[in-house]
């Protein structure tokens, strides 16, 4: 099969681009020069020059906060750009696997996010993020993710070992809850769905949760930093206030994967380990 991933030279895009060409893939990357959201054109263009079997799109706008000062551009690329790419795969008789987020809930679930919840985003990312995945309807494979970090763009790892280096106090929201994503498990898992093609929506995480003050005592640890180096707030004694809306709990799930039989994603130690070691 050939594939397209768009948003290649984002973290998560780069990561399947060379996950799929060292297993051999026919694979082409797509960044903003050649594949951009906001123009019909572009990307009808790209997907019929490159006649994929699948394109697996991690183009996004994923600005937050910049979001909420930004709703019409936001809504431009993550709801109303895949709507188009959506229309384009299927003219082109090729499967879409789109990446979405943990965003299009509020948080207010005491238990895990399982696919068939009802969507309830309070911010303009989760807003547009839930009109992409219904542009997509059933025409394709939805995966909802959340805290994506890897070796390549910016991620909290990154951010907090910079910190660390510059001997940083930190402060870190010890009520909002998620997982943690590799992605250098969230590539293979990745390839899979473009393969198996499954349709439907999919959560795809590592395993275990923890709250953004739990996940930054780990990656201290792990890369020989005193934890202590970080203290637990609460959302509402962040000075100043953020501009976007985090939802408090945004565990997902990983059911639907489940379902299908394939082996969970791993404790989310195991790929921290390995990032530190390799940006270290």
């Amino acid at each position: 099969m050939r594939i397209i991933v768009t948003g290649a030279a984002g973290q998560l895009g780069r990561e399947l681009l060379l996950h799929c060409s060292s297993e051999g893939d026919d694979v082409i990357g797509l960044d903003r020069r050649e594949f951009d959201l906001t123009s019909p054109d572009s990307i009808r263009r790209a997907v019929r020059l490159a006649r994929p079997d699948v394109v697996v799109n991690c183009a996004a706008f994923t600005a937050v906060d910049a979001c909420e000062s930004t709703p019409d551009e936001a809504m431009v690329v993550n709801g109303t750009g895949v709507g188009h790419l959506a229309d384009a795969v299927v003219a082109a008789g090729a499967h879409l696997v789109h990446l979405s987020t943990d965003y299009v809930f509020d948080g207010r679930k005491r238990d895990p996010y399982v696919e068939g919840d009802e969507p309830n985003p309070e911010s303009v990312y989760g807003h547009t993020k839930l009109a992409g995945e219904q542009a997509v309807g059933d025409r394709g494979t939805i995966v909802r993710t959340s805290w994506v970090c890897g070796e390549h763009g910016a991620n909290m790892v990154k951010t907090v070992l910079g910190l660390a280096d510059r001997g940083r106090a930190m402060t870190f929201v010890d009520d909002q809850r998620a997982n943690p994503s590799f992605t250098t498990d969230l590539a293979p898992a990745l390839r899979r769905l473009a393969f198996e093609q499954p349709g439907g929506i999919f959560h795809l995480t590592n395993a275990r949760a923890v709250s953004w003050y739990e996940f930054v005592r780990e990656i201290l640890e792990e890369a020989d930093f005193d934890p202590a180096m970080v203290s637990p707030i609460s959302t509402a004694e962040l000075e100043p206030a953020r501009p976007a809306p985090r939802p408090a709990n945004s565990v997902l799930e990983n059911a639907a994967w489940a379902e299908c039989g394939w082996p969970p994603l791993r404790d989310h130690a195991e790929p921290l380990h390995e990032l530190v070691r390799r940006l270290r």
